[in-house]
């Protein structure tokens, strides 16, 4: 469903553990919401728990918690990190996005 990058999950652990979460016990919950200059935008935060309806997924030994609403929109995501002279923070590289923002924030299907 979403995959994470070396990086990402480099960086997610890190920012975890100085959060008070657990990297190997709580989730990343990664949503989509109306906003952003496309559209929509993505959310990304950190859960201790899972709600009705969510889907949970993990890969590369991250555990993502995804609402039911988002998962359409998010499939085939790759989930990356970037520290580089463009700016620092996550990529989504979505595969289901038409149209993007310049700052990668939002999208359009």
């Amino acid at each position: 469903m979403i995959k994470v990058s070396e990086e990402a999950k480099t960086k997610i652990s890190a920012l975890m553990t100085e959060g008070g979460f657990n990297p190997e016990a709580d989730y990343v919950r990664v949503g989509v919401k109306s906003g952003g200059c496309s559209g929509l935008s993505y959310e990304l935060n950190f859960d201790k728990s899972q709600v009705d309806g969510d889907k949970i997924f993990e890969d590369n030994d991250v555990k993502i918690v995804v609402d039911k609403r988002s998962v359409l929109y998010l499939a085939g995501t790759i989930l990356e990190y970037s520290g580089g002279l463009n700016g620092k923070g996550f990529v989504f590289n979505n595969p289901n996005a038409q149209r993007t923002c310049g700052c990668g924030e939002s999208f359009s299907l």
